[in-house]
């Protein structure tokens, strides 16, 4: 091919008229092997009963390259099948429109043009075909056409050997580099298949598109949407007057259809500017009263709205001991507690605040999410469990007075959500309240954080508030990107731990 200029490369759907073309490509791959081509009566079935699934590559109007395949359900396959049980002689049986997996039947690429990649655009194409058909993955049998050189070696020695690039199998080194993954050894698969002692490796990839088929209206959105409140601490002269103003912010980001609204910690603390004359640790236990009452009202907000609210947090007082504490209002109407784990220095110092032990993820109709208050974000061990459990976002109300307190918030979130790979959404107070002691000052800028990987922003910034102003950040975040990460991301920092060597355990109480 070097002294030839190729003019034009595509592919196309397989067709009866391909066959003899076919036939003689066919022998040119496989050696020139007698019988080792597919029949005319096969083409015609093949792309009479799935014809997306047979493709051809052309180049210069040659075929180059073919690609067959069907669709079965693969409950119906046995662990330890074969090809012909697969293919069922001249039937094809096992194609099943209604099927859940492609199972490839056949791939090859003409001697004259290996080393163009062309393998990975029959490959790619079968992809797409899952996609589109929203199909669980592909599955077939790969030969290992070197293992007859190493009959030392059992069939799991010798994959393990390929997978360390100890060994050099041409097929299973291409269906690794191109996200196949090995299942399990088939024995006896391919009759007459000398040069891999009639063994097959069943090679699999996975759709992460893929979603199970329902008969119900499917509610789970990939789209989501985030309403952030910068929350401006000021003087209310009554419990009233506050939720006034929450029912303003919620009432404002549900305006824009989001599905969340995040209030910042101790979001409610200008209520104790009338216990102000009493000790920090008894005004913050009266604060703690208001705690219920403000729970309910937010719940009716989050069903009246239509929108998800995560309540920041408030003091909250369980068997006389003082907690740290928010709500999840789903606007359905449930109800979700979370805790503070780490209370800060400052916190049990001066309020006798308590150490929280609950921790877990929420599932909603949004995705499934996280909540850490504040200090707990710079603690990677909690995210890493929420993580391992599925999250998809990881909500933090964080109250700072100072900027490098805020920092210690912001840059841990930034690394939650690499680490993780998941999206961070951090909401905190601006302002003073001079008359409350302890919460004199405070600083924040709400802010919304991704991974950083190609389909995401560089600097993992997706949105942000301006330093110090009240408020509201809305932002958009999309789930799918997320599943696309997990699998072909530049780096994979969850699949990628070495849990042989470290692991988080969480500690039942």
């Amino acid at each position: 091919m070097e002294d030839h200029k190729i003019e034009n490369i595509e592919l196309k759907y397989l067709t009866v008229d391909d066959f003899e073309e076919l036939k003689s490509a066919t022998l040119e791959s496989y050696g020139g092997v007698l019988d080792s081509y597919w029949k005319k009566h096969h083409i015609e079935r093949l792309t009479t009963m799935f014809p997306e699934g047979q493709v051809v590559i052309k180049i210069d109007g040659n075929i180059a390259g073919c690609a067959l395949s069907l669709i079965v359900d693969y409950d119906k396959i046995d662990d330890h099948h074969t090809y012909a049980d697969i293919i069922t002689g001249d039937s094809f049986k096992n194609h099943d429109p209604h099927g859940d997996v492609l199972y490839g039947i056949d791939v090859f690429i003409k001697p004259e043009y290996r080393g163009l990649r062309l393998g990975r655009r029959l490959y790619d194409y079968r992809k797409e075909i899952c996609e589109n058909l929203n199909l669980k993955g592909i599955v077939f049998g790969g030969r290992m056409p070197n293992f007859h050189k190493h009959k030392d070696l059992t069939p799991k020695e010798y994959i393990e050997k390929v997978k360390r690039k100890e060994i050099h199998d041409p097929v299973l080194n291409f269906q690794i580099s191109n996200d196949f993954h090995p299942v399990r050894v088939l024995k006896g698969y391919l009759e007459g298949d000398t040069a891999s002692n009639e063994y097959a490796v069943l090679m699999e990839w996975d759709n992460i598109y893929y979603t199970k088929k329902s008969k119900k209206a499917s509610t789970v959105k990939t789209i989501v949407r985030l309403g952030l409140i910068q929350w401006q601490m000021r003087t209310y002269n009554s419990l009233e007057e506050l939720m006034q103003q929450v029912e303003y912010f919620v009432d404002s980001v549900a305006a824009y259809r989001s599905d969340f609204a995040l209030f910042p910690e101790f979001f409610n603390a200008p209520l104790m500017a009338k216990y102000n004359h009493m000790h920090e640790p008894d005004a913050i236990r009266e604060l703690a009263k208001y705690t219920k009452i403000i729970v309910e009202k937010m719940q009716q907000l989050s069903i009246s709205y239509n929108i998800n609210i995560i309540t920041g947090s408030m003091p909250e007082v369980i068997d006389d001991k003082l907690f740290n504490v928010g709500y999840l209002c789903r606007r359905d109407g449930s109800l979700e507690r979370y805790e503070k784990i780490h209370v800060t220095p400052d916190e049990a110092k001066i309020w006798g605040m308590q150490r929280g032990h609950k921790l877990q993820t929420f599932e909603t109709d949004a995705g499934k999410i996280g909540i850490l208050i504040c200090y707990d974000s710079e603690f990677p061990e909690l995210s890493r469990l929420l993580s391992d459990e599925g999250m998809d976002i990881l909500f933090v109300p964080f109250l700072t007075d100072t900027q490098n307190g805020y920092s210690r918030v912001r840059l841990c979130a930034q690394a939650r959500a690499i680490e993780n790979e998941c999206y961070v959404a951090i909401a905190g107070s601006v302002g003073n309240l001079p008359n409350v002691n302890n919460m004199d000052i405070q600083y924040a800028q709400s802010a919304v954080f991704t991974p950083c990987d190609f389909s995401f922003p560089s600097n993992g910034i997706k949105a942000e508030a301006t330093t110090n102003t009240e408020m509201i950040l809305v932002a958009d975040v999309d789930l799918s990107l997320l599943r696309e990460l997990h699998s072909f991301g530049a780096v994979k920092n969850l699949k990628d731990r070495r849990k042989d060597v470290y692991d988080v355990i969480r500690v039942e109480k």
